[in-house]
């Protein structure tokens, strides 16, 4: 009894506190300013020639609910929100009804957003998936209930929600796809527009008309079930065969809004623009190229062969930190989450370049050598490291710099890591910009650690540039509503390396695709010699989850990663995919451009070697190879 009536007050105090909480929420949302719903979304960005990529609401034709098509929001309530006019904001039994399907089908395939949080979450240009950002939607669909009617929540999200091909609004989209207003609409055409927000890519007829078809069936049913229509009036809607206006747009990539995406989060970041200026008509200028954002994504396409694999991708500008092109994902109708700004992974060996530019810069040369052999490392603690070479491919015997860069040999990187010592390697990834917190450990230049694929190519490109440390960056420029400008961004420089030790290692990066180097193994990237016309540096890395390829030269630097979301084991098809993506990529972009290999600076030196022991090449030396040193570091004998 004591428990019960412990339990019952327990249950009046909380409800108590909750509508203390709400309360106090109510009188505080009524006093702050009223949400412009005119203004939700309203950001335009351009690419680096001026050209919009996307207009938020900028464009859009606002018209009163009065004069929309009944059919359309009959249509639209049945599908997105069939209790709108009577719950809150949030409707609760639909909540509890996809907690319990998502939980007995163990997956997340039911959502329970209402029209108002639709809307709400319109007045977010950025969709990361934060609690933060769940909080602030929540939030504002709190404030759209207590200042607007229903209809006006209505007529705002029909104004505002996006039909595809980059449509965004009924009345819009109404003429894009019809040629004629939002109140003329019949229920065919009704039908068909409001399945596309969804999924506005996946379901505009112009893309998918099939897709769009069986999508315009779910609409009609879902009016049925709301005695809405009949299934006379159905069958009907069905057999009338719709004539579209509109046209594919230039921009319709799968993959444009990935980069859009990023440019809304970096437009976050910036401090001297308040949050609250982001959706009051700003125009940002992006350092984004159409034709390199194509090349990216096609060459993506054309390998992805493995079901569920994933992408991420960046092509940058090495001198002043220009992403030209980003892709997040293989397709951001089928998943909005931007693997390129938001996802971490281990990077493996593409590590090593940075440990080398260490090693050259304490007198190792190109023809330093190690043994390497399969090794156990034993350390003062007793603890043990055995660091295993790929496919347990050993020479057993020494070799050069150049040839463990070539085979990515790992015992050469970890006899190079610990003679220098573990902080060396830490401390230069501080140097060139890199921002992840990195740990001294033995396993480090073999990639253990995880890191963005943003600001790892941060720090590559301090070795495409000959030594300048730079800032990856999307924007370039933001102007507000009345053409002030609230940023521009400064392309600035700042030398951190040696000019002549990264010529030097920038060649020895070559090696991994030069056929000359196929020895006792192969290099890592000898089966894309083929493709190949132009001069990289390039390195790949591999673990048990995920694959990597990152190459450049002085004009370009394009790094992919692939691997699984659930962090799965990989194949070697996987690993062939990014290296292929890669050479695909940097040839594409490279057709109609000319661009040229490095100058070799005055004081290094180019000579005749042994590739794969250093040792000075003479008549007898069966394999021959020029590597580059500093002068009066080079082998004599």
């Amino acid at each position: 009894m004591k428990f019960f009536k412990f339990l019952l007050k327990s249950i009046f105090v909380f409800f108590i506190v909750i509508t203390i909480v709400v309360i106090g929420l109510y009188i505080y949302a009524v006093n702050l300013p009223k949400i412009d719903l005119n203004n939700v979304n309203n950001i335009t960005i351009y690419d680096n020639n001026e050209e919009v990529i996307f207009s938020g609401n900028g464009n859009k034709e606002w018209i009163s609910l009065e004069d929309i098509s009944q059919d359309l929001i009959d249509a639209t309530i049945s599908t997105e929100d069939k209790r709108f006019y009577s719950h809150p904001g949030f409707d609760f039994i639909r909540i509890i009804k996809s907690i319990y399907v998502n939980l007995t089908t163990k997956n997340l395939s039911q959502g329970a957003s209402t029209i108002t949080q639709q809307l709400a979450r319109n007045l977010f240009s950025n969709f990361d998936k934060t609690w933060e950002r769940k909080f602030k939607e929540a939030w504002y669909a709190f404030r759209l209930e207590i200042n607007y009617t229903k209809d006006e929540i209505l007529e705002g999200y029909l104004n505002t929600i996006n039909y595809g091909n980059g449509v965004l609004g009924i009345e819009n989209a109404s003429y894009y796809y019809f040629n004629k207003s939002a109140k003329d609409l019949n229920l065919a055409e009704a039908s068909m527009l409001a399945g596309i927000p969804k999924a506005p890519n996946a379901y505009s007829p112009l893309n998918d008309l099939d897709t769009a078809k069986k999508r315009q069936v779910v609409i009609l049913n879902n009016m049925i079930k709301n005695n809405k229509i009949t299934e006379a009036e159905k069958e009907e809607a069905l057999s009338v065969e719709l004539e579209y206006i509109g046209k594919k747009q230039k921009l319709n990539l799968s993959t444009l809004m990935y980069y859009k995406d990023a440019v809304i989060n970096e437009l976050y970041s910036i401090e001297s623009i308040p949050e609250s200026y982001i959706n009051s008509g700003l125009k940002v200028y992006t350092a984004l190229d159409i034709d390199a954002q194509t090349i990216l994504e096609n060459s993506m396409k054309n390998n992805m062969t493995v079901d569920e694999l994933q992408v991420s991708g960046i092509m940058m500008n090495p001198n002043n930190g220009d992403i030209i092109a980003l892709i997040g994902g293989v397709d951001y109708v089928k998943s909005e989450y931007n693997r390129a700004i938001y996802s971490k992974r281990q990077v493996g060996s593409t590590m090593k370049p940075f440990l080398y530019y260490m090693a050259l810069e304490n007198g190792f040369t190109a023809s330093t050598s190690f043994l390497s052999e399969e090794t156990t490392f034993t350390f003062s603690n007793n603890n043990t490291y055995s660091p295993q070479n790929y496919g347990s491919i050993y020479p057993n015997d020494k070799i050069s710099m150049a040839a463990a860069i070539a085979y990515s040999d790992n015992i050469y990187a970890v006899k190079t890591h610990l003679f220098l010592g573990e902080d060396m390697l830490v401390d230069m990834a501080k140097r060139v910009g890199i921002d992840e917190e990195l740990i001294e450990i033995p396993s480090l230049p073999l990639g253990t650690i995880e890191m963005n694929i943003i600001d790892y190519l941060g720090g590559y490109s301090a070795f495409a540039n000959g030594g300048y440390k730079i800032e990856p960056h999307l924007i370039e420029k933001v102007v507000d509503s009345n053409g002030n400008v609230l940023y521009e961004y400064k392309h600035e420089k700042e030398r951190v390396l040696n000019q002549s030790l990264v010529y030097i290692l920038n060649d020895l990066m070559t090696g991994t695709y030069d056929l000359n180097m196929i020895d006792y193994s192969y290099p890592t990237c000898a089966s894309l010699v083929n493709k190949i016309t132009n001069k990289y540096a390039l390195k790949t890395g591999t673990t048990d989850t995920d694959s990597w390829t990152i190459g450049y030269n002085k004009d370009l630097i394009v790094g992919i990663w692939n691997g699984f979301d659930n962090a799965r084991d990989i194949s070697m098809k996987v690993i062939n995919i990014s290296k292929n993506i890669w050479v695909d990529t940097v040839e594409g972009y490279f057709k109609d451009k000319d661009t040229s290999w490095y100058e070799m600076p005055d004081n290094v030196v180019g000579v005749l070697v042994n590739p794969i022991d250093g040792s000075l090449a003479n008549e007898n030396t069966k394999k021959k190879k020029i590597l580059y040193f500093l002068k009066g570091t080079e082998p004599i004998s």
